[in-house]
């Protein structure tokens, strides 16, 4: 498979008081039209990821809502799934083009979840859960730290092991002018913050965001652009395991990303030794040593101790994992994220990420998660 990304955009990621919905998306999907050298009339269809909305925002059309904002007459669908909407909205809508339905696709992922108290945040999110899971009172920081506990014990992984993934992607979101926490922390820091769920602390876990990203995708490259590497996605796929985790044989691994992962390298003919830039979905710390497990950058236990080293870090690894900062610091808008990670991608491997910009990518990934694991989406790219 081979699908054109054509262009791509999206705003800055934070508490972004007092900024709708519907300007998050017109902000975005301006960059990408001007990035792609298109306008609003070559769209044939549009997709949008979002997990919210219809329980916080009590809207869920929101396919026929931004076609309308963007004054844009064509199909319109709304894509679903927790923390992965975003990737699976660019999923359908790569299989749009692939079986040539539609040429040119706008793939939107957007979330505003700031305006909202903390606790119908929470109660939101744990809509992603099982209602067993929601009947005994845990929320995802929990959930994650049965995980963490479970691989802490397994391969002795330690509270400073998680420290240092958080640590990373801070710095990796100083070079980011589109992340939320553009700042860097130490590892005495997120030691000594406040515990959210035992072993994870507050600077463990990715924050409450408001935000939005968009990609063009084409079944060919229309844009004539001097100087830019062409970008295609070669690979997508998609995976899914039980809801909670009681149904789990193993929880210190995400058998859908094992899964979706596997197909995609299959797929896109590389290995996990080729991939030169991921970014992973690393919700929490522990999530994102797991991925990178999962992802096959390291054998299963090795990950947390090559991450302290720095394996994974800008100028001294490979692969470089999460340069935008990942979830973490970059921001989770969680219906945007699937679709950011597109753009971190495709900016890395044209070469444009500035001085976050990994030396000579050629192939990149992107990897995200809904839930506790329940579904994954794999993407890989190549630059041409």
């Amino acid at each position: 498979m081979k699908v054109a990304v054509l262009g791509v955009g999206t705003t800055k990621f934070g508490e972004l008081w007092g900024v709708s919905p519907r300007a998050l998306v017109r902000e975005a999907v301006k960059e990408a039209l001007i990035d792609a050298n298109l306008k609003l009339a070559d769209i044939e269809a549009l997709y949008v990821g979002n997990m919210l909305s219809g329980i916080l925002g009590r809207q869920e059309n929101l396919g026929a809502l931004f076609a309308e904002e963007l004054g844009i007459s064509c199909p319109a669908f709304k894509i679903e799934g927790a923390c992965a909407s975003g990737g699976l909205a660019v999923h359908n809508a790569i299989l749009s083009v692939l079986a040539g339905i539609y040429k040119t696709v706008l793939v939107i992922g957007v979330e505003k979840m700031t305006d909202h108290k903390p606790e119908e945040i929470t109660s939101a999110l744990m809509g992603a859960g099982h209602d067993e899971e929601r009947a005994a009172g845990i929320t995802f920081p929990g959930l994650y730290a049965i995980l963490a506990r479970a691989h802490m014990e397994k391969y002795k992984t330690t509270e400073k092991d998680l420290a240092a993934v958080s640590v990373k992607n801070h710095y990796h979101a100083t070079l980011n002018p589109k992340a939320q926490f553009q700042f860097e922390i130490g590892l005495e820091q997120v030691l000594t913050s406040p515990i959210v769920a035992e072993p994870l602390k507050l600077l463990d876990c990715s924050p409450t965001s408001d935000g939005a990203a968009a990609i063009i995708l084409s079944e060919n490259r229309k844009q004539k652009t001097e100087n830019r590497k062409p970008v295609f996605i070669i690979a997508s796929m998609v995976a899914t395991d039980t809801l909670g985790l009681a149904g789990r044989r193993n929880l210190t691994s995400i058998l859908a990303t094992v899964k979706a992962a596997k197909k995609a390298y299959q797929t896109a003919g590389v290995s996990p030794t080729d991939i030169d830039v991921a970014e992973v979905h690393d919700c929490f710390s522990i999530a994102e040593i797991i991925a990178c497990e999962d992802l096959r950058f390291f054998q299963k236990g090795k990950a947390a101790k090559e991450i302290i080293k720095g394996k994974t870090r800008l100028g001294t690894g490979r692969p470089v994992v999460n340069p935008s900062g990942g979830l973490k610091a970059c921001g989770h808008p969680v219906g945007a994220t699937g679709v950011k990670q597109i753009v971190e991608i495709v900016t890395q491997l044209r070469g444009e990420a500035g001085a976050r910009q990994v030396k000579k990518a050629k192939i990149g990934l992107a990897h995200n998660v809904g839930g506790s694991g329940a579904v994954a989406v794999i993407h890989i790219l190549k630059n041409d």
